[in-house]
């Protein structure tokens, strides 16, 4: 995987890497723009995260720690990065992280193919580590930190899950998916 840093994304999709379309490519079925992703993105994570949050807080009343409760909402921020980075790094090839801060984003984009199964690992292999996890772990416990924790970063994975529901409900087994520009496509192998 080779990571190319290009700053912050200008809203023209047309600036994301290109490739050719594959014969037989279909286009997802999906947001056809950051702003829209945005929306969808941001209000399914704030679901996700005030259902797990308050199931947190429910499980931990007995032990209920607002420093706890206030570190556990601050350091979902420390891994944005290396949320994208293990994104990144389910790619074998060039891949690209860029910026939207304005719509609440930072994303990775690379235009390889990659088989169904390895789509739906890069999509979700962060909300694992740094969400569900955490969130599994602290609930145990019970911690209220990294329950917190755990549940604003497996909210943060919202546009992740968005593809994942795409992918599952679009894309036959065998075929292979790959980016360019925005959008998303699948084609089956000949």
């Amino acid at each position: 995987m080779r990571l190319h840093y290009k700053g912050v994304y200008n809203l023209e999709p047309d600036s994301l890497p290109q490739r050719p379309h594959r014969p037989g490519g279909i286009p997802f079925k999906e947001a056809k723009d950051t702003r829209t992703l945005s929306i969808i993105g941001n209000v399914l994570g704030a679901v996700i995260i005030a259902l797990l949050l308050v199931s947190a807080i429910f499980r931990g009343k007995s032990t209920f720690d607002t420093f706890q409760m206030i570190l556990g909402c601050v350091l979902p921020m420390a891994v944005l990065l290396p949320h994208e980075l293990l994104h990144a790094a389910c790619f074998r090839k060039d891949v690209y992280l860029y910026t939207n801060l304005r719509q609440g984003m930072l994303f990775v984009v690379g235009p390889e193919d990659m088989s169904k199964a390895r789509f739906l690992l890069m999509s979700l292999l962060p909300n694992i580590v740094f969400g569900l996890i955490p969130y599994a772990i602290g609930m145990a416990l019970p911690n209220m930190a990294l329950s917190a924790f755990g549940a604003i970063c497996t909210g943060m994975g919202a546009a992740d899950y968005y593809n994942v529901f795409n992918t599952l409900t679009q894309v036959p087994n065998g075929a292979k998916i790959y980016a360019s520009g925005f959008n998303s496509y699948w084609y089956l192998p000949k």
